[in-house]
């Protein structure tokens, strides 16, 4: 799916020059007159990045900008301007604005901030699915599988397993074996490297041992 540039920006004009620009330049294009329009439709959007104006009537673009971090957290947002903010443009930069610029700004610094952004998103969307899948894979396990993996990215060895859950050494030896295969990993290693990626290791640290 070809990524999809928003602009968000109560400037018809602006508006409209803009996506005729970025069309021109072999972007996909969708335009909103406004934050609030934008965020109305947003479960329909396609996702990409945000050329999002910073003054607008309704909620502001700093405002648009928080309630993209709870709503589409995996969307970049470039930040427009008509006039120069640096109290603006700090604020914006912390809440993770991928670039700040003027809306004077040449089509290559326009082009060179839209590029930098779609790169962040296909980063971030392919760390997402990533995520997503390795989820997937741990969810697979069963009860006692689950149990078995808890101990073993935790460095326990199969008789520490066995003794703990009650369960003969071989026993472990077996589920510690669809442990890796479900999980589609060939080491301990690997093992934890999931877990830590999912959250498993710090909610286990936060936990007795057993």
């Amino acid at each position: 799916m070809k990524p999809v540039v928003h602009i968000v920006d109560d400037d018809r004009s602006y508006r409209a020059a803009t996506a005729r620009l970025l069309s021109a330049h072999g972007l996909k294009v969708e335009v909103h007159e406004s934050g609030d329009q934008f965020l109305a439709r947003l479960s329909d959007c396609e996702p990409g990045c945000v050329l999002l104006d910073l003054q607008m009537p309704g909620q502001s673009g700093l405002q648009i900008q928080r309630r993209l971090r709870e709503l589409a957290p995996l969307l970049p947002v470039v930040f427009l301007t008509g006039e120069g903010d640096i109290k603006a443009s700090v604020e914006a930069m912390k809440a993770g604005a991928k670039d700040f610029l003027e809306k004077s700004s040449t089509t290559a610094v326009l082009m060179q901030a839209i590029d930098r952004a779609l790169i962040q998103y296909e980063r971030q969307r392919a760390e997402h699915e990533c995520l997503q899948a390795q989820r997937a894979l741990v969810a697979g396990l069963s009860p006692r599988e689950v149990e078995v993996f808890r101990y073993l990215i935790r460095g326990h060895l199969n008789k520490q397993i066995a003794f703990a859950l009650g369960i003969s050494e071989r026993t472990v030896k077996v589920h510690r074996h669809q442990v890796m295969e479900k999980l589609r990993v060939r080491s301990a290693a690997e093992a934890v490297s999931i877990a830590a990626n999912i959250g498993l290791i710090n909610q286990d640290a936060a936990s007795p041992a057993g």
